[in-house]
């Protein structure tokens, strides 16, 4: 397949016009990131956005290795010499990877098998004579007498027979439509089956014990379980197909004359070569392909909850406190100011067993009164909720003197961020038991800029990250990081290294590099200045030169999205319209140009720009700096503690969306335990997927529907009217 047939190939295949996938590709090739060609190359991709432009990556780098397999495929059966032209124009224009392994078997180096051994002892004429069926006079007997020889280990014409089934049985194996029809018939029909190993304790499993279904529709969820189950020793799992009838469907592709003498033995063949070859490799594809689609689900959700969880909206302007709960070892305390400077941090020992209740009360309201503390952000983890108790006692004591709210902030991946090494850079003069909270209450001031430094399979949002493929997981946490930190943007002047790696074309060292010029140099008056930074080359600025801002910087434009090599036409348009100054006049472009009634083909022409480009710099002159997660609800605060025996059913409240997973969405209305909206309960239709309906972070109006509080488990509805 050429490179051109390739791209005809995608395009057919994403529904696109092929010479977007051709652009994009060449794009792609050159070395652009995905962030830049979907922001600032719409005119030459056909405005194709991130998720389009992957895909077409994707797809591409299969058929390329496809390609490049079936090249090492014909060069080694040409050596062979068994390259036929039927034989090279099916691997020629096969377009999927396993049909190619499949055409490949028969000519792949083998180890040594029962075949071999019969190949070797001179029984490969007798196979061919069962497989031509031609033989209709005397017994197999009599057939075989001529090939057993001593010498040659073959002893008797039971062992010739036996010898000439496994050649047989393996030809049959290795037939690439034999194992086609087979696996397709294997998909549509089979079980996939588990049961309990011996097993005396209480396992999560339980349900698995003896359970099948069909591998056509189990869901990605279950197939995660039971291979965790299968992994740990607890379930035994199988592919569970009906013999009889696939060996009856490669009787239909081999069998040709019934009356031939030999046909009991070919029958015997292939029934060996059903169980005994194919069946259990046909098994292991299943096996390996339900797991990576579960695994590309699985993956799929939590890179979706991901994204959800960074773009949360920043709480802005306020001094917070973050408190990380314990016992034991205490709740550690600390404040930042407005811009995520630390100030000060304590330790209070509230619960058992120091019970210092009083104490620690008087430490959060004196640190609150000193600094003037506007919300306190409590972790989720162990002693939240009684830490959540002293808080909102602390607040009612203090309703007199200012106003004091808190929010319970899910702490996920606190206590790896306190022992990195990122951490320790920011804070070499704490312990890291005292790091934990000032991730805590940062990432309620902002979520993006916190999150980030910590590995993504440790924030918590997913479902069995731990099981799923790490480097394929790896990537898509890391695209979506990569994602969100382009389409917020980045102060180019308070950004961490840890932020900034993330940038489209800078990476880890250039981001240090980047900080290293700021504390020598002072802040960055341009985007030029970033020129001046080392390792910052053409190409590194002209991918990310675009997605940094400088909020206070000599140049308003830098502030924007739009990129500086249309600074010039955006300048001409401004000229045009009588704008000098964008912060005060920038929303009243889009009517000028409305007024002006100019012809948009001649002012494009006379910018020198698409009309993607240009309706991007509108947006960005209509609101200069804007965040687009200032424009999503903000987190719910609050000042007074719900307890779960508080609850009634029917009980209408706001909450937070946790998690979402295959089925249903875990919800925090302010309880120790979070609430499941089952799927069944998200909508009066059917929903197929709860990411059709709520994200992570999304602020929903929940009813209670159910309450058991010896298992701590809470349901809920979004279902407001339902009886």
């Amino acid at each position: 397949m050429t490179e051109q047939q390739m791209i005809e190939f995608v395009a057919n295949e994403l529904g696109l016009n092929p010479v977007q996938i051709k652009n994009t590709i060449q794009l792609l090739d050159e070395g652009n990131t995905v962030p830049f060609i979907a922001r600032y190359r719409k005119e030459v991709t056909g405005s194709l956005d991130e998720n389009a432009i992957r895909s077409i990556e994707e797809r591409m780098q299969y058929l390329r290795n496809l390609e490049a397999r079936k090249q090492t495929i014909l060069k080694s059966i040409e050596e062979q010499g068994k390259l036929t032209p039927e034989l090279k124009q099916r691997i020629e224009k096969t377009t999927k990877m396993q049909e190619l392994e499949d055409l490949y078997l028969p000519y792949k180096p083998k180890k040594r098998t029962r075949a071999t051994v019969a190949r070797e002892r001179g029984l490969e004429p007798l196979a061919e004579l069962i497989l031509k069926q031609e033989t209709t006079e005397g017994s197999p007997e009599e057939l075989a007498a001529p090939y057993v020889n001593a010498e040659k280990e073959v002893n008797s014409v039971e062992e010739a027979l036996q010898g000439a089934r496994d050649i047989v049985a393996e030809i049959i194996s290795d037939d690439a439509d034999v194992r086609k029809r087979v696996r397709q018939r294997t998909f549509k029909t089979a079980l996939l089956r588990s049961e309990v190993k011996k097993t005396e304790e209480r396992t999560p499993y339980e349900q698995y014990y003896d359970f099948s279904e069909s591998v056509n529709t189990i869901p990605p969820h279950r197939i995660l379980a039971i291979n965790r189950g299968e992994k740990e020793g607890v379930l035994k799992v199988s592919v569970d197909v009906d013999a009889q009838s696939m060996t009856a469907e490669i009787e239909s592709m081999y069998v040709k004359n019934p009356q031939s003498v030999l046909i009991e033995h070919l029958k015997e063949a292939i029934k060996d070569s059903y169980t005994r070859l194919v069946a259990p490799s046909i098994a292991r594809e299943v096996r390996n392909e339900l797991t990576e689609k579960a695994d590309a689900h699985a993956i799929a959700v939590f890179a979706e909850n991901l994204k959800n969880l960074l773009l949360q909206p920043p709480v802005r302007g306020k001094k917070i406190m973050g408190i990380d709960p314990g016992y034991r070892t205490g709740c550690k305390v600390a404040v930042i100011d407005e811009t995520g400077k630390y100030l000060e941090g304590a330790t209070i020992y509230p619960h058992p067993p120091q019970n210092k209740y009083f104490e620690a009360k008087s430490v959060v309201r004196g640190m609150a009164n000193k600094y003037g503390v506007d919300i306190i952000a409590i972790g989720n983890g162990t002693a939240s909720r009684e830490t959540e108790q002293m808080v909102a006692e602390v607040i009612s004591e203090m309703k007199d003197e200012r106003k004091l709210a808190y929010i319970i902030v899910n702490e996920a991946g606190a206590s790896v961020y306190s022992a990195s090494k990122v951490a320790q850079q920011e804070f070499p003069d704490l312990e890291a038991s005292m790091r934990g909270n000032i991730s805590i209450a940062r990432r309620l001031q902002d979520p993006l800029a916190e999150l980030v430094k910590i590995d993504p399979k440790s924030i918590g949002v997913g479902l069995y990250q731990h099981d799923v493929n790490q480097r394929s997981l790896a990537t898509a946490l890391g695209q979506v990081v990569e994602s969100a930190v382009n389409s917020v943007g980045v102060n180019l002047n308070t950004a961490s290294a840890s932020l900034l790696k993330y940038v489209s074309g800078l990476t880890g060292r250039t981001a240090e590099s980047i900080v290293n010029y700021r504390n020598e140099h002072g802040s960055f008056r341009s985007r030029e200045d970033l020129r001046q930074v080392d390792g910052i080359g053409e190409v590194a600025f002209q991918q990310a030169a675009g997605f940094l801002r400088i909020p206070e910087g000599d140049n308003p434009l830098d502030n924007t999205a739009i990129h500086p090599e249309s600074y010039q036409a955006t300048q001409k348009l401004l000229q045009k319209l009588g704008i000098e100054d964008i912060q005060k006049e920038g929303r009243e472009v889009k009517k000028k140009i409305k007024e002006s009634a100019v012809d948009l083909r001649e002012l494009l022409a006379e910018l020198g720009i698409g009309e993607p480009t240009f309706n991007d710099i509108l947006d960005n002159l209509e609101k200069p700096g804007l965040d687009p997660r200032d424009e999503l609800p903000k987190p719910i605060l609050k000042s007074e503690v719900l307890k779960m025996e508080d609850l009634k059913e029917g009980m209408v409240l706001k909450g937070t969306v946790r998690n979402v997973v295959d089925f249903g969405a875990f919800v925090d209305i302010g309880v120790k335990q979070d609430g499941l909206v089952h799927v069944s309960k998200m909508a009066k239709k059917y929903v197929k997927n709860p990411l059709e309906v709520v994200s992570v972070g999304d602020v929903l109006e929940v009813k209670v529907v159910s309450i058991d509080l010896e298992r701590g488990r809470i349901g809920l509805s979004m279902i407001l009217d339902e009886k």
